[in-house]
């Protein structure tokens, strides 16, 4: 079965036509590297995906069924979540609370108890190896990553993007990164993998 199916997608930037007639299929629970040079359009394509552009032509199925997906809140209602190249956190707050912000437990009343309980599941399942109580600031790139990771899986993502997450890692980072990735596609995660490097991709 499919994880994801886009045919025909073409997204245009003024002259520019960054995505022409793409096709791009994904099965579920597989490790897919998206493979090109720098400006090929590997990003525009995902980023179409998640819902941060949207296509000139084109249509998306998501698990065999049409989407439409008009900005990333639509991408983690149907189970897809993206580890951007520059993270997107807040230096100055916990690992807890960037992973939680704006998908706080039990609503108007935080439960941070129970939002902790669930991050550190999910980071006992996986493996993360993570202080939740830490800041931000105080972390390593590679740990940062980490929290990306964990903040999509704690939005139920199902799919995750990360593009380029090997380019600003240490060569143990990458080693690290790619354990978690194996373990998230066997627990039944389907992973796309942008990078411009040949040899992670055949590691993979």
């Amino acid at each position: 079965m499919d994880a994801i199916r886009m045919q025909g997608i073409v997204k245009c930037f003024g002259p520019v036509r960054a995505n022409d007639g793409i096709d791009f299929t994904v099965e579920r629970q597989e490790i897919h590297c998206l493979l090109g040079e720098n400006g090929t359009g590997k990003s525009t394509l995902m980023n179409i995906l998640f819902g941060l552009y949207h296509p000139d032509e084109g249509e998306i199925f998501i698990n065999e069924k049409k989407a439409a997906i008009a900005n990333p809140n639509d991408a983690y209602a149907l189970g897809i979540g993206m580890v951007h190249q520059h993270f997107m956190l807040v230096n100055q707050l916990t690992v807890l609370e960037n992973i939680i912000i704006g998908k706080e437990q039990g609503g108007l009343f935080l439960d941070r108890k129970a939002s902790g309980e669930k991050v550190a599941e999910l980071i006992h399942r996986f493996g993360f190896q993570i202080d939740l109580h830490e800041k931000v600031v105080n972390l390593s790139v590679g740990m940062r990553q980490r929290v990306e990771i964990l903040k999509t899986l704690y939005r139920g993502a199902d799919i995750i993007i990360l593009d380029e997450p090997t380019a600003v890692l240490t060569p143990q980072e990458v080693e690290e990164l790619f354990k978690i990735l194996r373990q998230l596609k066997k627990d039944g995660k389907t992973i796309v993998f942008i990078t411009h490097k040949l040899n992670e991709t055949m590691s993979l």
